[in-house]
């Protein structure tokens, strides 16, 4: 048994997980989960993935976002993933239909489960609150996952006051009442201390899909449209926070015609965005293609020479860390959990945020120096290929369900 020494705390778990991985059952309450588009949705599945390989039992309850999406579901043959009716009163923020008899008959169907160890993601989301109730009553130990390293962002002051108000009470409230919190950055924990004053939160990264990004082939369609051209890349949902518009103001402080830009994603920011690349005559200049299945948009990025993640907020970014194994030069808002993925040192710019100048002047830079792409990018790849693996991670967990289960038995 190797110890596993916590990099935020110091708390050492013992990679023994003989007593949980055959059998354990968990119950996860995930604000989000594909083919839901985004970090924490790939974070939930793969963790899932992994653990279930492990042995362990996992049930989902999830809203029904996209509404496509199928009701009931079964992956990895052990991960059974219950949707209900849901909608989103605020963008990114869903809510189940409690007026449907069919929500309530999904709910009253979690009573017949005997899960060990109930899983909530997100303090700000109501899931989350959701997960309390339910581990409360049922007298089952909350693990929370905390994905976040700050309070959300939003378009104007007034949203974004009601966001901190609900963090710091409904937000706060569950995270001091989880058993156990672990963190998938050391700046995600150190905004859970912030909230909840405790200091008892473990930190396990994320790992990397490595092998699912290394069967992407480059796109060789858009690669022989824009083969005279220095490609540059964004990834990522189209919304508050994560500062796309600062992109697209520093392509028009570039004035460079030699340049395509390509927005991988989609969501409620991209009408303003297109509106912007209109104002500022860069419409034959950057390229949305919306939401694309995970292996599209892993070609897509491939065939780009520099990412650029210009986001407020971010709890372990996995677009840069997916840009990291696509070995690409990046261009990143130094904010959460982003110096955790790379450096700034001979890997990739780090800069504040809002700063569309900054990003221009380092996408010059970057477009005229190919050498000083190639050593971030490879750099870049070699940090995060060696830092971030799913079945250390998993061990990680396994360590986590034991502690909880023992501390049950006691």
């Amino acid at each position: 048994m190797n110890p596993v020494r916590n990099p935020f705390n110091g708390i050492e778990f013992m990679e023994n997980n003989k007593s949980v991985s055959n059998g354990v059952k968990i119950l996860v309450f995930s604000p989000f989960y594909p083919p839901h588009i985004g970090g924490l949705e790939t974070h939930s599945d793969e963790f899932n993935k992994h653990l279930s390989r492990k042995g362990v039992d996992i049930t989902v309850f999830t809203p029904q976002l996209p509404k496509e999406a199928l009701g009931q579901e079964v992956r990895y043959n052990d991960v059974h993933i219950t949707r209900y009716a849901a909608f989103e009163p605020i963008h990114n923020y869903p809510m189940p239909l409690f007026w449907r008899k069919a929500f309530w008959r999904e709910w009253c169907a979690l009573n017949t489960l005997d899960p060990d160890i109930v899983i909530s993601r997100t303090r700000f989301f109501f899931p989350s609150l959701m997960a309390l109730w339910y581990a409360h009553r049922k007298h089952l130990p909350l693990l929370h996952i905390e994905h976040g390293s700050d309070f959300a962002q939003f378009n104007g002051q007034f949203k974004t006051t009601l966001g901190k108000l609900y963090d710091w009470t409904v937000g706060r409230f569950i995270l001091r009442h989880a058993d156990s919190i672990v963190a998938n950055s050391q700046a995600s924990a150190r905004f859970v201390t912030k909230l909840s004053d405790r200091v008892d939160v473990s930190v396990i990264y994320r790992g990397a899909n490595i092998e699912a990004i290394e069967r992407c082939a480059p796109d060789q369609n858009v690669a022989e449209q824009n083969r005279d051209k220095t490609i540059i890349a964004f990834i990522g949902r189209l919304i508050d926070g994560k500062g796309t518009h600062d992109l697209i103001t520093a392509l028009s402080l570039l004035q460079r015609k030699d340049v395509v830009t390509l927005i991988i994603g989609g969501g409620p920011e991209e009408t303003r965005l297109k509106k912007m690349t209109e104002e500022y005559r860069l419409t034959n200049q950057v390229v949305f293609f919306g939401n694309l299945p995970f292996e599209e948009a892993i070609s897509i990025l491939k065939t780009a020479h520099i990412v650029v993640n210009p986001s407020y907020t971010e709890g372990l970014p996995t677009s840069v860390t997916e840009s990291a194994l696509c070995r690409k030069a990046i261009i990143a808002t130094n904010v959460g959990g982003t110096p955790e993925v790379i450096s700034g040192k001979n890997d990739g710019f780090l800069l504040p945020p809002r700063q569309p100048k900054l990003i221009a002047e380092k996408l010059a830079l970057l477009i005229e120096d190919r050498e000083l792409r190639a050593t971030f990018s490879q750099n870049a790849f070699e940090r995060v290929r060696n830092k971030f693996d799913w079945d250390h991670s998993a061990r990680q967990y396994l360590a986590v369900f034991t502690q909880l289960l023992n501390n049950k038995k006691g």
